[in-house]
């Protein structure tokens, strides 16, 4: 089985809501250099740490989807499309 690289992901989730690596740092009670290592897939990501990513990220579909066995790569580029044309209906409006 080919193991899932969250790295980039986890970077996508916190960047998306506003977040520094210090910000969710203080969220999750662990090191910033801790988050940036989690980021760049150098250390193992642990279960408690992806729930809380997802709590602080509010992020709880992509845990829903996670769990249903979904790509999180695509369902993240599908929400960040998704994002950007609510978006610019808004202002457009």
């Amino acid at each position: 089985m080919k193991e899932m690289k969250f790295g980039p992901l986890l970077r996508s989730w916190r960047k998306g809501a506003g977040l520094t690596q210090e910000d969710m740092a203080i969220k999750l009670k662990i090191s910033r250099p801790n988050i940036s290592k989690l980021e760049r897939d150098q250390i193992e990501l642990k279960a408690a740490d992806l729930i809380g990513w997802f709590q602080a990220t509010n992020a709880p579909e992509i845990a829903a989807a996670m769990l249903c066995g979904a790509d999180l790569t695509a369902l993240t580029e599908i929400l960040t499309r998704v994002s950007t044309l609510i978006g610019g209906f808004i202002l457009w409006m």
